[in-house]
């Protein structure tokens, strides 16, 4: 098959078409032929040397795809009523730059219905992480404010819809006006230009002084003590990337006295079983309203991956100039 190598860890150029041994199915996996794979922050974190492979991960780069079942376990398959021939999308934990992908069945969702294999390649590495982080560890509820970081972003368009598919207020910050505006067509109630407005002042002003309940936190860094300050009482700060840095100084009687909680995750590393809950849920409560249209695919670019010169770093070179809106999608 067809695959994208990291030739070496540096700029996008390093990202090269190479031909690989196709992958087998193995245990409670089925065979994927990928018509799409989405592109996200970490591929290019991990082309950079900065996000180690999981063990027993494929070191091929890309978390998500959708394509047709060719192969898989019998009975895993059945189980979670799938058959060879069905369209999926997949989060993974690699190898998803390729013609043909493995990946854990309790991983795959079915396409959903009126959507195209390249938009649903869209969906895995966002959907499963917004909803693990904002709807779980967050606790984001009906009726409660939610102030996205990077509303533009794949992950923000994500939290944006669903949040407000289910409820919520949704308060985005980006770093142009444009970006805002964009945020505003797809459901945000209110967006923040970070570059000429403090986003602390705002989110007080737009919350009447009581500060948002959820902040999702894709920055750190110096934000964090920043986020603790527009945080309600019993608010949730949950972060989920550090491009702002590691370290962070926070008034810690805020915390106290407002009753704040602070927490974070990461998903590659998360086993089959964590995953396979949370594409449960998502298939009960979020692909009823992909099917339904209340939530739609925002798709900035598509390239072909195997294309010359690369597709692949095309793309990543647009992911880091920062200029796209929603997602980034390789197709094969």
């Amino acid at each position: 098959m067809k695959a994208i190598e990291i030739t070496s860890y540096g700029a996008p150029e390093v990202l090269c078409v190479a031909e690989r041994p196709d992958p087998v199915a193995g245990a409670g996996e089925l065979l994927i032929r990928v018509a799409a794979s989405g592109v996200n922050r970490p591929d290019v974190l991990q082309r950079k040397g900065h996000y180690p492979v999981p063990p027993g991960a494929s070191d091929l780069p890309g978390l998500e795809v959708a394509g047709e079942i060719v192969s898989g376990d019998a009975a895993a398959l059945a189980e979670a009523g799938f058959k060879v021939g069905d369209r999926v999308c997949a989060l993974i934990a690699g190898g998803g730059y390729a013609e043909l992908c493995v990946a854990p069945v309790a991983q795959c969702l079915p396409v959903p219905k009126g959507w195209s294999d390249l938009e649903a390649a869209s969906l895995p590495e966002t959907f499963f992480t917004v909803w693990s982080n904002v709807f779980e560890r967050g606790r984001l509820q009906k009726g409660e404010t939610l102030l996205i970081q990077g509303g533009s972003s794949g992950i923000g368009v994500t939290a944006i819809q669903i949040a407000k598919a289910l409820g919520a207020t949704v308060i985005v910050t980006a770093g142009s006006d444009d970006k805002c505006e964009a945020c505003l067509k797809l459901g945000a109630d209110h967006a923040i230009n970070y570059r000429t407005s403090d986003f602390v002042e705002e989110a007080k002003k737009l919350t009447d002084g009581k500060g948002v309940d959820v902040v999702l936190d894709m920055v750190a860094g110096d934000y964090v003590a920043r986020e603790v300050e527009c945080l309600a009482e019993d608010g949730r700060l949950v972060i989920i990337a550090v491009q702002g840095g590691v370290k962070s100084e926070i008034n810690a009687g805020l915390v106290l006295r407002r009753r704040l909680t602070i927490t974070g995750s990461t998903l590659r590393p998360r086993p089959v079983a964590f995953k396979g809950a949370i594409a449960r849920a998502l298939r009960e409560k979020v692909w009823p309203l992909l099917e339904s249209g209340a939530i739609k695919p925002v798709i900035h670019s598509t390239f072909a991956a195997a294309g010359e010169p690369s597709g692949a770093a095309q793309a990543h070179a647009l992911m880091e100039s920062n200029q796209h809106i929603g997602k980034i999608v390789l197709t094969w």
